[in-house]
């Protein structure tokens, strides 16, 4: 077995495998392998469709990019980095990770390491992921090749907590690459590591994290549609409450995105093919799962209150990204908001500079309109703050005017109504 990997392959160069490369290439020589061939095309000339690291960091960082991943088969370690998604069904879709793994099973070799960053739920490393690179590559687990697990903590469209600033958990699957698997990492976290006794315990913190997370947002969800219902202002009672020291400061809001919204379902699964009904975890994603119709159906609700009729209303949507200030639209919640109200019979804009107009497209049929001042300048009839990108704060109260505004994110300068 090695003792150390100084040529390190990371499959899968999006907005977690990117700048992992990037930190990682300061330290060891860095192959970057993705499918995508318009993906490394774009990477080669330094143009990042993520925003994560500019022109200037790609172009500096010593990583190799290739389509093909015969490119890395002077590598001795390989880490996995590819989305972990959901079927239409909430099922996890592991078709990734696999596709991933047999990738590197075209190269691996005796002696070799593969660490699982991916989100995924307790078993999946090594029940499906080393199955399959030993059943593709011919060579045994735990003795010819070891696996690893270190889950992705970035935060997408946050350059005040970069990879390098947030602790990182390792595991390993025998006693012999758990040195090896945080070595890989201990050079470039400055933020320090975390070992964890067990690869199945470090997935299932992983989940965790992120279930913490949605279970919190459901219950601040609850209490807004509460406190609507009986007539009081959600965010003054939030802001009451915040003031005891122990309190802690969720806030209500939508919840999309390839990690909140998603990992609760992986833990599920595996929760309930175990035997075990995790109704807690459920009913909050059942609850979040549902804000974006509600927003809606407030929104709708006030405007004919107003006396405007629905059909042929004017709705203006501010943001469609799944979090401010990041352009990825997966799981955007903001889509169900545009849905309902279209159903009514609303003419609905959705206007976002920040969001990925090309993935957009493709994925929800919505075509983004960019200049925000300029459909402002339309009059609509209402305005839905859905997304805190840091541009809107440029709107003023008059640009506003008389539109009937909701706010989903507690941005905007006035508001009829807020989350």
């Amino acid at each position: 077995m090695q003792n150390t990997d100084n040529n390190i392959c990371v499959i899968g160069l999006g907005y977690v495998g990117l700048p992992l490369a990037a930190a990682l290439s300061k330290h060891f020589s860095v192959c970057g392998y993705d499918r995508d061939a318009g993906r490394i095309a774009a990477l080669k000339n330094g143009a990042d469709n993520t925003r994560e690291l500019s022109a200037a960091e790609i172009q500096n960082a010593n990583i190799r990019f290739t389509e093909n991943i015969a490119d890395a088969k002077h590598c001795t370690a390989f880490i996995i980095t590819v989305p972990t998604p959901l079927l239409p069904d909430r099922r996890p879709d592991l078709s990734p990770l696999k596709d991933a793994c047999r990738a590197a099973a075209q190269v691996l070799k005796k002696g070799d390491l593969v660490v699982v960053e991916s989100t995924v739920y307790p078993g999946v490393t090594e029940e499906i992921c080393a199955p399959l690179l030993a059943e593709e590559s011919g060579l045994r687990f735990n003795r010819d090749f070891y696996c690893g697990y270190s889950p992705e903590r970035v935060n997408p469209g946050d350059p005040a907590r970069p990879i390098t600033a947030i602790k990182k958990i390792t595991a390993a699957s025998a006693p012999e690459a758990e040195d090896r698997t945080a070595a890989l990492y201990e050079k470039t976290i400055a933020a320090g590591i975390v070992r964890v006794s067990s690869v199945r315990a470090a997935e299932a913190a992983k989940a965790v994290e992120n279930t913490q997370r949605d279970v919190n947002i459901a219950l601040m969800n609850e209490v807004a549609m509460l406190c609507h219902s009986l007539k009081i202002d959600s965010a003054e009672v939030f802001a009451a409450a915040g003031s005891k020291w122990n309190f802690l400061p969720f806030s209500p809001g939508l919840v999309g995105g390839h990690c909140i919204g998603v990992d609760p379902y992986y833990l599920c699964y595996k929760a309930q093919a175990g035997g075990y009904q995790p109704n807690l975890i459920l009913a909050a994603r059942q609850i979040n799962d549902s804000m974006g119709r509600y927003v809606a159906e407030k929104t709708a609700h006030l405007l004919a209150r107003r006396g405007a009729a629905l059909k042929g209303a004017r709705v203006l949507i501010l943001g469609f990204s799944f979090k401010e200030n990041c352009p990825d639209p997966r799981n955007s919640r903001v889509a169900e908001i545009r849905s309902a109200l279209a159903d009514a019979g609303c003419e609905v804009c959705v206007c976002d500079p920040v969001a990925d107009a090309e993935k957009t497209r493709a994925e929800y049929g919505i075509d983004l309109a960019s200049d925000f001042h300029a459909e402002l300048k339309k009059k609509p009839d209402a305005v839905v703050f859905a997304v805190a990108h840091k541009c809107f704060l440029e709107i003023s109260a008059e640009e506003l005017g008389d539109s009937l505004v909701a706010d989903v994110k507690g941005i905007a300068p006035r508001a009829d109504w807020r989350l």
